[in-house]
C-alpha cells in the first residue's frame, strides 16, 4: 500500500529554515521490525508548537533533515493486525509523547517518560530532537505505534470535525497548560501567575480558569499576546516595565504574591524591564520562587534542555542555570517539571471541549493554514504573532 502513496512534510533544513519536502509514506514498521500494533493516520490537523521553534532557531542539537511535528490529530487509514479497538475512519488525537503502555512508568501513568520507546533516554515524541527518532506529523500521513494505548478516539466524527480547532489542542498544549496549573496546585479561589503568553501560557491561563481560579495574571513582553490573554478574562503585566514583578502583582492583588506559579517560558527567557533584550534563562524560575507564597506550588511546563548551542553562557549550553534554589527551599515550594503525561488529562479535556465548558481554540487564537503555508506560519510565530497556527494538510477543516 505504501508504495502507491505520496507524502509531504515540514522539514527542518538548518537554523531559521523549514521547507515542505516530499518524504517517505509511512510504513507499519519500527526500523527493521514490523509494527503490528501501529496505525497509519491521514493527518487532519497538526500544529506548530513553541517547542518546534526552539529547534528551528538552532537552539537545540537537532540536525537538518528532521521531519517536524508532534501535535497531531488524524484519521485512521491503515491498521496493524494487532490493533483491536480502533476502526478505519476513526478520528483520533495523538498524544505528543509516545508510550508503550507496558513499562513501569506507563503503568504508573507517567507516559511522558516511557522506558521503551527511546533508546537514548526515558521519553519519546514525534519529530523532536533526542526523542527517539520518530518521524514527525507535520505531514500528510504519519505512523503511530502502540495505537490502542496511545490514541484517543473521538466519539462522533461529525462532531469532531465541527470542533476540530479545539480538539486539535488535545495532542499537547491544552493538556500541557492544564498539567502546569494542576501541578502548581491551582484550585477554586486560587490566585495564579502564568509567565508567558504564548499558546502554552494561554492554555495554562484558560486551564486555571477551568479549575476555578479567582484571578489569573499573565506576564509577557508582547503586547499582542497580552491582549489575547485579556480577551478571555485574564489580568496582565507587561514585563518590559521597570517595575518588579512583585510590585506589579501587588497593584492587582493587594499583595505581592500568588498561590500558584506556572512557568510557560522555558530556557529562552529574557530579563525584565529595560534589560528585556538580554537573555537570562533562569529568570522565570527565580521570579516564580520570589512571588509564589510559602508552601505554594510551581508548575514548570516550559521547556528546559540539556543541550543549547546558542546559549549566552557556557553553563547554560549544558542546561546549568543560576537558580536561587535556596529561596524555594526556604519557602517550602513544590516544583513539578518535565513533559506533560498527556493521557492523564486528554479524555477529560476532550469532554470539556465537547460540552462547551471551554473554548480553547478561541483562547489561543487559532489560525488554520495549509501545509504549503507552514514556513510562513513558522516565521510569523517566531516574530511573536499572537496566534496558534494549525496546519490543515488535506483541506479537511471547515
Amino acid at each position: 500500500m505504501s508504495s502507491n502513496h505520496a507524502n509531504r512534510g515540514v522539514v527542518y533544513t538548518g537554523p531559521g529554515n523549514v521547507e515542505i519536502q516530499n518524504i517517505a509514506y509511512p510504513e507499519l514498521a519500527i526500523g527493521n521490525r514490523s509494527c503490528h500494533h501501529g496505525v497509519i493516520l491521514k493527518v487532519v490537523t497538526t500544529n506548530i508548537c513553541g517547542s518546534d521553534q526552539h529547534m528551528v532557531r538552532g537552539r537545540t542539537t537537532a540536525q537538518p533533515g528532521l521531519v517536524l511535528g508532534h501535535e497531531i490529530t488524524g484519521m485512521v487509514v491503515e491498521m496493524g493486525r494487532d490493533v483491536e479497538y480502533l476502526e478505519l475512519g476513526d478520528i483520533v488525537s495523538v498524544p505528543f509523547n509516545i508510550a508503550c503502555g507496558r513499562c513501569r512508568n506507563c503503568r504508573e501513568g507517567n507516559t511522558g517518560v516511557c522506558l521503551n520507546v527511546n533508546p537514548g533516554r526515558a521519553g519519546a515524541a514525534f519529530g523532536y530532537v533526542d526523542m527517539g527518532g520518530w518521524v514527525g506529523g507535520q505531514s500528510e500521513y504519519v505512523m503511530v505505534p502502540y495505537a490502542d494505548f496511545n490514541l484517543l478516539k473521538f466519539p462522533d466524527k461529525e462532531q469532531a470535525l465541527e470542533k476540530i480547532t479545539g480538539l486539535t489542542m488535545l495532542s499537547d498544549i491544552f493538556p500541557t497548560g492544564f498539567h502546569g496549573a494542576v501541578t502548581a496546585g491551582v484550585g477554586p479561589g486560587s490566585t495564579v501567575y502564568v509567565a508567558g503568553a504564548g499558546p502554552v501560557g494561554l492554555a495554562a491561563a484558560a486551564s486555571a480558569q477551568l479549575l476555578g481560579a479567582a484571578c489569573v495574571i499573565v506576564g509577557d513582553m508582547n503586547p499582542d499576546r497580552l491582549a489575547q490573554a485579556r480577551s478571555f478574562g485574564c489580568e496582565t503585566i507587561d514585563l518590559r516595565q521597570d517595575a518588579t514583578v512583585p510590585d506589579m502583582l501587588e497593584k492587582i492583588l493587594g499583595i505581592p504574591e500568588v498561590d500558584a506559579g506556572v512557568d510557560c517560558v522555558g530556557f529562552e527567557a529574557h530579563a525584565h524591564g529595560c534589560s528585556h533584550h538580554k537573555e537570562q534563562p533562569a529568570i522565570v524560575l527565580n521570579t516564580m520562587m520570589e512571588v509564589t507564597r510559602a508552601a505554594g506550588g510551581i508548575g514548570i511546563p516550559g521547556l528546559y534542555v540539556t543541550g543549547d548551542p546558542g546559549a549566552a553562557t557556557d553553563a547554560a549550553k549544558t542546561g546549568q542555570l543560576s537558580m536561587n534554589f535556596g529561596l524555594g527551599w526556604a519557602k517550602s515550594h513544590s516544583f513539578v517539571t518535565g513533559q506533560c503525561p498527556v493521557m492523564k488529562y486528554h479524555r477529560q479535556l476532550m469532554q470539556a471541549i465537547l460540552w462547551d465548558k471551554i473554548d480553547i481554540a478561541k483562547a489561543v487564537n487559532v489560525q488554520v493554514i495549509s501545509l504549503d503555508e507552514a514556513p510562513d506560519g513558522y516565521h510569523a510565530f517566531d516574530q511573536g504573532a499572537a496566534k496558534k497556527f494549525v496546519i490543515d494538510p488535506h483541506g479537511m477543516v471547515n
